[in-house]
């Protein structure tokens, strides 16, 4: 048995699978995302722990059999996430997470002291990224910063409380702009920018390979029988990929989680930091992927309903679904720019908008315009992929969004491309996480990570693309628009 651990922005999911890749049990503990200040957003490394442990009770309560049987431990989570912790290994503050934008001034100080950090990092400087958060905290609260003695990733933090091991894996860390990507390796040059150096960071594995292993007293907790190895694991769209068998140069996915991804596997370098795409390192060895990311997806349906006092996002689809084309035609435009964002724009400024309300406007036409901007975001994610010179074919949705066949084929449409969901693959990245303590404990790659049966497929259709192309327009037209006016306002 090995046991997949994702350390998410809402929740923290714990899977439990058996070594032919069937999923014999979840457990999940929700997480408070703390937002003290406009464009902050921040957690308690803590609160990760504690979510782990109530999760792990939980299975431990309805599957201890299994849960003894457990060989290998992997561990994925969110990205980027600032977690100072002390010379004791005590956090020193919250956490500051991937969707905070307080750093922008920040990123212009990072890029002048080290002009050609994109060639090295491959991707731009970004609030959203490790590096500049770190800056953020060396002038705004200093004596935090002199208390720093070690950085670690959120994922990363799970497994020093697991193991007592300070450790990262190649995907996670590249998200920090401190490693140099192509080398696969810390650059002292982009740690010294920030006034840090290799000693304030945990040692590199790749995700497949062991990086821990789990402390006595929490085996005896749980019921495993020692010694259980934990992975290096990965950053949250790495392991989703590994997780719907994503290795091979050319394969990718579509995640609609919280934020919203376009993912594609390179067998080597490829960056292309001037229209905001992220050039990483994957989870497994020797490889690479190119990402698109757009700060809000699936949380921007979950607002929309809160907002308009919806029974459930399911409801709320349903009821936007049921809409004839003449409605949808006439619905606003939504920019789903809650966080900022990163693809194509790198601009955390941007701001949400409903554009085109009228008294007429009714909470199904308002879901409706949240399901199409998402999509809409992703498209421009995917035209800065194909301008990078990646080709994608069919794609994997993956992700909590990937439930709803409606808004799937709306994105489908969108894009010009075909999706498939696949059996798992709603749970994500801990899947992957599994697959990955799989590798770590001897498994072949091309058996662990065969590609999950596949659920159902969504073809693009010809004339929904040109009902939408004057709408998407729009969209882009409305970006251009806006931007200067929050901006000025920022």
């Amino acid at each position: 048995m090995y046991l997949g651990i994702d350390v998410g922005t809402s929740e923290v999911k714990v899977l439990l699978v058996d070594e032919g890749g069937s999923v014999l049990a979840s457990a999940g503990s929700p997480l408070e995302v703390s937002r003290p200040k406009p464009r902050w957003s921040e957690q308690s490394p803590e609160a990760w722990w504690e979510a782990t442990l109530s999760a792990l009770g939980r299975l431990k309560e309805t599957h201890p059999a299994p849960l003894a049987a457990v060989r290998g431990i992997g561990l994925s989570g969110q990205m980027h996430g600032a977690t100072l912790l002390d010379a004791a290994d005590r956090p020193l503050r919250p956490a500051i997470l991937w969707n905070d934008v307080r750093s922008d001034r920040e990123c212009e100080e990072l890029v002048e002291r080290v002009p050609d950090a994109p060639a090295i990092t491959g991707n731009l400087a970004m609030p959203g990224f490790t590096a500049p958060k770190l800056l953020w905290v060396a002038r705004h609260e200093k004596e935090v910063f002199l208390r720093v003695a070690s950085v670690l990733l959120p994922k990363d933090y799970l497994r020093l409380r697991l193991t007592g091991e300070k450790f990262s894996d190649m995907s996670d860390a590249a998200g920090t702009l401190w490693l140099d990507v192509a080398r696969r390796d810390w650059s002292d040059r982009m740690l010294e920018a920030c006034g840090l150096s290799r000693a304030h960071m945990p040692r590199l594995v790749e995700g497949s390979a062991p990086a821990g292993t789990l402390l006595p007293e929490l085996a005896r907790r749980f019921g495993m029988r020692e010694p259980v190895t934990v992975a290096g694991g990965g950053g949250d769209n790495a392991a989703s990929a590994v997780g719907i068998g994503a290795v091979a140069p050319g394969a990718g996915f579509v995640s609609l989680g919280t934020s919203g991804v376009i993912f594609v596997v390179n067998d080597r370098f490829l960056p292309n930091p001037a229209r905001a795409v992220h050039a990483f390192c994957h989870a497994v060895p020797g490889r690479w992927h190119q990402m698109s990311v757009m700060l809000s997806a699936a949380s921007c349906l979950r607002w929309v309903t809160q907002l308009v006092g919806g029974a459930g996002e399911a409801e709320m689809v349903a009821e936007a679904e049921r809409l004839d084309p003449e409605a949808r035609a006439r619905a606003p435009l939504f920019l789903p720019y809650l966080s900022g964002e990163r693809t194509p724009h790198n601009d955390p400024a941007a701001l949400g908008v409903f554009f085109g309300l009228t008294h007429g406007t009714g909470r199904a036409a308002l879901v409706y315009s949240v399901l199409e901007g998402v999509a809409f975001g992703l498209c421009d994610g995917l035209e800065a992929l194909r301008s990078a010179g990646t080709d994608v074919g069919v794609l994997s949705l993956v992700g909590g969004g990937s439930r709803s066949p409606y808004w799937a084929q709306l994105i489908a449409d969108v894009l010009g491309a075909r999706l498939e969901t696949h059996a798992g693959g709603e749970t994500g990245a801990a899947l992957g996480a599994a697959r990955l303590a799989q590798l770590a404990c001897g498994g072949r790659e091309e058996a662990v990570c065969a590609r999950p049966p596949r659920l159902r497929e969504y073809e693009p259709s010809r004339e929904a693309a040109a009902g939408l192309a004057g709408r998407l327009r729009q969209f882009r037209q409305l970006y251009r628009a806006a931007a200067p006016v929050w901006r000025e306002a920022c």
